[in-house]
């Protein structure tokens, strides 16, 4: 082979190889469309949208960032459909799932787990999914374009110290745009003890909130993925990583912690495992931080304590 040809052959294989991680995708997301509740309709326009809803999420490039097939994000996101309001109109619950390998195991950790109550939007079978960022057009798909939005916030603020900031200020934007619009859950005062999408963005970017942030970071890189390797010094990380959270706790920002909420609730039986095992002095001091923040679950935490007594 000449050197002319030798040099095309590897540029063309360069090409090749470049080219096809460009267009990887960042998400792992799986996707389910449950409409048991809805009677006397046509099933077929279920599996349609169940379809179009994973091509949209899976399909679009959503980042500027290249990640490779093994670094994509393992999501999942369940929507439950209540109501089938007219021919192409729906309501219903949305479930959003995130979790995060674990170094050095084949442990994943639960970042997410919570359910919207607040999902209304329009559907027309065989029309497509478009996400446009600057402006609000479909129901369907701001919803899911936000929470992809905050599920990759969260997990880049899991490997890097506020590293999901701008993929949240995409989230906000979408907020923004949907202020006009009919369905429920944008707007301050919708929803449920203002458990909605507006409070959950806005705590996220409000400087009261970034120890909780913060606590994701540590949590993880300080914390779980030094689990295997130094297990003692790992736990003790933890521990200390629930001190940002009780900080905020304590200032009580305003009166919709929604952002602390979930990630309490995503981390509950996980820090219940962990510290299941500790000193009793660090059990202890873990019980009394959880049962602050809390109180609702002070029940559950207790079995910290009571866990592997004689």
């Amino acid at each position: 082979m000449t050197l002319l040809k030798f040099l095309k052959y590897y540029l063309l294989v360069f090409l090749v190889l470049i080219t096809g991680t460009i267009k990887s995708q960042e998400l792992n997301c799986n996707i389910q469309i449950s409409a048991q509740r809805v009677q006397g309709s046509n099933r077929q326009v279920f599996e349609t949208m169940q379809r179009d809803v994973y091509d949209f999420i899976n399909s679009t490039v959503w980042t500027n960032y290249v990640y490779s097939y093994a670094e994509r994000i393992d999501c999942s996101i369940l929507i439950n459909i209540n109501e089938q309001l007219s021919a192409d109109e729906f309501r219903g619950t949305i479930q959003v799932q995130l979790s995060r390998p674990v170094f050095n195991t084949t442990y994943n950790s639960t970042l997410l787990n919570f359910v919207d109550n607040n999902f209304q939007f329009r559907y027309v079978e065989f029309s497509p999914l478009e996400f446009d960022p600057g402006a609000h057009r479909s129901n369907l798909v701001s919803v899911l374009a936000y929470y992809i939005y905050i599920i990759l916030g969260v997990d880049a603020d899991s490997f890097a110290s506020l590293g999901g900031t701008e993929f949240y200020q995409m989230a906000e934007k979408i907020v923004v745009n949907a202020q006009n619009a009919p369905e429920p859950g944008w707007k301050p005062y919708d929803g449920s003890r203002n458990r909605n999408r507006y409070w959950l963005v806005k705590n996220i970017l409000d400087k009261e909130y970034e120890p909780i942030r913060q606590f994701i970071y540590e949590y993880d890189i300080y914390g779980l993925d030094r689990m295997e390797s130094k297990l003692a010094e790992a736990r003790t990380s933890i521990a200390e990583s629930l001190l940002l959270i009780q900080e905020v706790f304590r200032r009580k920002p305003d009166p919709f912690m929604y952002f602390m909420q979930i990630i309490i609730e995503a981390k509950a039986d996980e820090l219940i495992n962990v510290f299941s095992a500790a000193f009793p002095e660090e059990k202890s001091r873990v019980v009394q931080i959880l049962t602050e923040i809390d109180p609702a679950n002070k029940a559950k935490y207790e079995k910290i304590n009571s866990a592997n007594l004689p």
